[in-house]
């Protein structure tokens, strides 16, 4: 990490350790009126203070045990639900047609070359000696 991009011009060559002691305001946009309303309502001074305090903890964990939390039974279900609807409308073994009673797209007999398709060569054979 940079950490010019996180603290103040004027903190640019401090350790880590000299930065954990310093002012709320070293860091880039926490304004000295802000790190005071921090003083008052928090009793925080230093950025140590501030990485220490219960409740920016608390947030912190409640964030990222949130980015993690498995879904509820109830939320389960409605996607559960939702994958069931979604299959039933387009279903993934045709989708073509709904209807399960299709298997393969058909193709009228005058249309289709006996060489390839032996469904239908007694149709093609039927139909081209009619048509002689």
């Amino acid at each position: 990490m940079n950490i010019q991009a996180i603290v103040d011009q004027s903190f640019h060559s401090k350790t880590f350790r000299e930065l954990a002691e310093a002012p709320i305001s070293a860091l880039r946009g926490v304004s000295p009126s802000d790190a005071r309303a921090l003083s008052q309502a928090f009793g925080v001074n230093t950025i140590a203070e501030l990485a220490n305090l219960n409740f920016f903890k608390w947030a912190c964990a409640i964030q990222t045990l949130a980015e993690v939390e498995a879904d509820t039974p109830e939320q389960q279900a409605k996607e559960t639900l939702l994958d069931e609807a979604v299959e039933m409308t387009f279903p993934a073994s045709d989708p073509i047609s709904v209807d399960a009673g299709i298997t393969r797209i058909e193709v009228a007999p005058e249309k289709v070359d006996a060489a390839r398709d032996h469904q239908h060569a007694a149709q093609v054979k039927a139909n081209t000696a009619k048509a002689k």
